[in-house]
């Protein structure tokens, strides 16, 4: 790596978890700011990172060995709450083949057969599948659960008193597959859910159907090849007669962070600039305000009259609401992408042009490919894509289970050899 490379400030934030304004107070001590004269944004010689332990990835990292893994054998596996595919798709990437798509959403159903024809896709509600047909033929279960309140009072908290939440059926097919391994993913907010309640009772559900959890993660985005400030948090746990011989690891950081333009410019995620395709549009007055947003901005970088205009009684409330009336920037990793890019709790504007990224736009964001197509209504397309794991993060997270599931593979045989000759040591005597 060059020692010399610039990297905008902006991006510094980013990686050592921290505010802009932050790393902005450091210029000069513990940062040497270089100023762009014409655009007056703020860079760093990027070997000046060195002394953050947060930033280590970018001059030492596992990635390209972790790249290299590949399965021992065809890894089986059953996903729980698909949608579109985003987890699928990386997990398949990763060398895992695919018994079981269950989701009740029809159209995410339809995007998934659509493009996998070869998909056994169930398109049901989870409560009512019998996944008894795969005992013992699953090695992986995985599932992005909608996270629910449990009911606490006069409660044990055991498996039962989860009745009626969606990941009661999460652990309900856990037990009727007896999977090897079982991988749950859920938003950053799952740790602070109910006050940390939700979490725990998760895990205390987890020891008890048996399984060995690894202490959960909440993985950046950005750092696996994600173009997008989004965060999941992942739940790994291994069956209890297996976990002792094994050992997880999350997966190795990508030495470089990717922004907007690298995902909707030719370059190095993606073959040709993003397709134009079609995307929803804002009120004429609405578009006009925007229009005076800079390219990275929000509405407090609007004349204080269209403020008040555009915040309303909102306007004198405190917080930053960053989110409100936001221009995306080219040099910047895009905004955590929600299910409507229009709404003005979660504006995600284009940085040249006056109007929500388009649907395809929003794919390239989470690192679907161009050929993966989507089916349904413009807002049940923009909903399917922002619900996604990003299938660049699915891909990462995929090979360190396929490298649990070759130890795993490895100790069964080695297990199964010792048997063997112990029997037929036995046998000669």
């Amino acid at each position: 790596m060059n020692k010399n490379q610039k990297i905008p400030l902006a991006i510094v934030a980013d990686i050592l978890g921290t505010s802009k304004k932050v790393v902005n107070s450091w210029s000069d001590t513990k940062l040497k700011a270089i100023i762009d004269k014409k655009t007056g944004k703020k860079f760093c010689h990027i070997d000046e990172l060195r002394s953050f332990p947060s930033a280590s990835f970018l001059f030492e990292t596992n990635w390209e060995e972790e790249e290299r893994i590949k399965p021992k054998r065809s890894f089986k596996i059953i996903e729980l709450f698909a949608g579109a595919g985003g987890l699928a798709l990386g997990l398949e990437k990763a060398g895992f083949q695919s018994l079981l798509l269950n989701e009740i959403d029809s159209d995410a159903c339809k995007t998934l057969k659509k493009n996998r024809i070869d998909w056994n896709v169930e398109n049901c509600d989870v409560k009512e599948y019998d996944f008894t047909k795969f005992k013992n033929k699953v090695d992986l279960l995985t599932g992005g659960f909608p996270c629910q309140a449990f009911s606490y009072a006069g409660k044990k908290l055991g498996f039962n008193d989860t009745r009626g939440t969606l990941f009661y059926e999460f652990a309900r097919a856990v037990k009727e597959t007896n999977p090897k391994v079982i991988l749950a993913e859920n938003v950053k907010g799952l740790v602070s859910h109910n006050s940390g309640k939700t979490l725990e009772t998760i895990k205390d559900i987890i020891d008890e159907i048996g399984y060995e959890l690894v202490e959960p993660e909440t993985l950046k985005a950005i750092f696996y090849k994600v173009p997008q400030k989004r965060e999941r948090i992942f739940l790994v746990a291994i069956r209890k007669d297996l976990s002792k011989f094994v050992n997880f690891k999350y997966p190795a950081k990508f030495p470089k962070i990717f922004t907007l333009r690298d995902a909707l410019k030719k370059g190095a995620l993606f073959n040709n600039d993003v397709p134009r395709t079609e995307g929803q549009l804002y009120p004429q007055r609405k578009k006009e305000i925007l229009r005076q947003v800079p390219q990275g901005g929000y509405w407090r970088d609007l004349p204080d009259n269209l403020q008040r205009e555009y915040m309303r009684g909102s306007y004198f409330l405190g917080g930053g609401k960053t989110g409100l009336a936001r221009r995306l920037s080219w040099d910047e990793p895009s905004l955590t992408l929600t299910c409507a890019p229009a709404q003005k709790q979660t504006e995600r504007c284009h940085p040249d042009e006056t109007r929500p990224l388009t649907f395809r736009e929003y794919a390239r964001i989470q690192t679907f490919p161009d050929e993966w197509k989507f089916c349904g209504s413009l807002s049940s397309i923009y909903k399917q894509i922002g619900n996604a794991v990003p299938v660049n993060l699915a891909y990462a997270v995929g090979r360190s289970l396929v490298n649990l599931l070759n130890e795993i593979e490895n100790y069964e045989m080695q297990n199964s050899n010792l048997k063997e000759f112990n029997f037929n040591e036995l046998k000669a005597s």
